[in-house]
């Protein structure tokens, strides 16, 4: 089981982040480097995430902005 994230605008297009991750071997660790790095994400252009676990889409797409507004 591998654990990515996929990156995109705000139209929902996919986009390439300003930092890349590895893939995780858990959820718990994907969503850790998402709290860790959402500020560099969105300065880098990706305004929501999208969380999959190998093909299949576990939630998303998640704003990135709402986590700015806290």
């Amino acid at each position: 089981m591998a654990w990515t994230w996929r990156f995109e605008k705000a139209d929902g297009t996919e986009t390439e982040p300003a930092v890349r991750p590895e893939e995780f071997t858990t959820q718990g660790d994907a969503e850790s480097w998402v709290g860790e790095n959402w500020r560099e994400l969105l300065a880098g252009g990706v305004e929501q995430v999208t969380l999959l676990e190998d093909d299949t889409e576990i939630y998303g797409p998640m704003s990135l902005r709402a986590a700015e507004e806290s």
